[in-house]
């Protein structure tokens, strides 16, 4: 896996995700403990509502900032948001109202909505082998699951030496040691097109295997809420254990997640991506109505690491979908639809884990959520064809007959007839009937 680390542009983006994510990891703990400086008991509230801005600016700025962006130098668009995160971690201790953390989270989060898409869709053309490209999302995951894991820790530590306020000096330098590492990589130019819009959404929604990759979103999201959401109801309130067995929890389910994705790619080496994916919704589905039956501490481990391992088995598979469904000028929109997208089922499940639990208990948290995920499940396999090829046979009754789109065109029917790898785009507006 981690050969793919030979090619020194992608070693240099992988760096520069790693310490960002640290940076992240220190600004989550440090914006807590600020939320509590400024509000006191009502810091839950004042992260929730936090958590709640994030998930609007992920939803709301991916797609659009993809559109206004788009004809720009990718690595000017990545150092340039880079700067702003180091801006806005700058800022953060000094800020003496709630209002200020709300706008301040929005334009944090606003900076990352365009960055992260950008730089997903990036990794395919610096790493073009489908192989290499798996190994590099793999190696993404990993890094996503250690932050989890080790990002707490490094905070705890450095608050034996410094207060809570310096831990965005970290943060705001992870993102500036990004910025230097996006800048010493060889970042490939942007494929120009004749017009920017929002048209990632629109070959989203029009392609087959995406409409079932949203609907694992969902599958995930409904499973992933009852970890993010209710995890301290269920230790403290439901398991009455103590506030070091929340932490444990949560590393069981980093754990799982990671432990999965080092196993993937010799899974897509030996299975394709839709059997994998499914196998592995139809285990948060099992997972999440097993809550619902039974519960104590071992069986709450072993549902959370079965969590993390089903989503990462479901979700990380889909970066090489959205490869596979986009020429290169429209994949930084196509990521940021996906982007957008998924995070708006997270924002549909969020709320929704823990106004039921609230209300209702876990029990039937897990039966709402679990409904949820076995229709979004099911529903993904409809949408996802079995027979899924990159060649696609179809016709053409709306191009001049010179176009040199159909240069290995057949007449057919009044039309021309060819086949080659099928992607929505300005020639190819809607998916061929079978």
């Amino acid at each position: 896996m981690i050969s793919v680390l030979r090619n020194s542009s992608y070693r240099r983006l992988f760096g520069a995700q790693v310490v960002a994510l640290t940076g992240t990891g220190l600004a989550t703990v440090a914006l807590g403990l600020l939320a509590h400086d400024l509000a006191g008991p009502g810091a839950g509230a004042v992260l929730g509502t936090a958590l709640a801005v994030k998930m609007v600016a992920y939803v709301g700025v991916a797609p659009i900032a993809a559109a206004l962006l788009g004809a720009l130098s990718r690595r000017a668009v990545l150092v340039s948001l880079d700067l702003v995160r180091v801006a806005v971690a700058a800022v953060l201790p000094w800020v003496s109202a709630v209002w200020q953390v709300y706008v301040l989270v929005f334009v944090l989060q606003a900076a990352s909505a365009a960055f992260t898409p950008l730089f997903q869709a990036t990794i395919p053309d610096v790493l073009p082998d489908e192989r290499d490209h798996t190994r590099a999302v793999t190696l993404s995951r990993t890094a996503y699951d250690l932050e989890g894991l080790l990002s707490p820790a490094l905070a705890a530590a450095a608050l034996t030496l410094v207060g809570f306020h310096d831990l965005f000096l970290g943060t705001a330098l992870g993102f500036a040691a990004s910025a230097l590492l996006v800048v010493s990589a060889t970042v490939p130019k942007s494929v120009p097109r004749r017009r920017y819009d929002a048209h990632g959404i629109r070959i989203y929604l029009a392609t087959p295997r995406l409409r079932g990759l949203l609907a694992v979103h969902l599958t995930a999201a409904a499973a992933g809420s009852m970890v993010f959401v209710n995890t301290v109801a269920a230790v403290r309130d439901g398991l009455g254990r103590d506030a070091a067995d929340v932490a444990v929890a949560l590393a069981v389910n980093g754990a799982g997640s990671l432990l999965a994705a080092l196993a993937l790619p010799r899974l897509l080496d030996r299975h394709p991506d839709r059997a994998i994916v499914s196998r592995a919704a139809g285990v948060l589905v099992v997972v999440l109505f097993a809550g619902a039956l039974a519960w104590n501490w071992q069986l709450m481990l072993l549902l959370w690491a079965l969590i993390g391992a089903g989503c990462a088995l479901a979700l990380t598979p889909g970066a090489r979908l959205l490869r596979r469904s986009a020429d290169p000028a429209d994949r930084p929109a196509l990521f940021a639809a996906d982007f957008a997208l998924s995070h708006a089922c997270w924002l549909v499940c969020y709320p929704l884990a823990g106004w039921v639990a609230t209300a209702a208990g876990l029990t039937t948290a897990f039966l709402v959520l679990g409904t949820i995920a076995a229709f979004s499940a099911t529903t993904a396999m409809r949408l996802w064809p079995a027979h899924d090829p990159e060649v696609v046979e179809h016709d053409h009754r709306d191009l001049d007959p010179h176009h040199e789109h159909l240069h290995d065109a057949v007449p057919a029917g009044g039309g021309w007839t060819h086949a080659h790898e099928f992607r929505i785009d300005d020639h190819h507006t809607r998916w061929p009937r079978r």
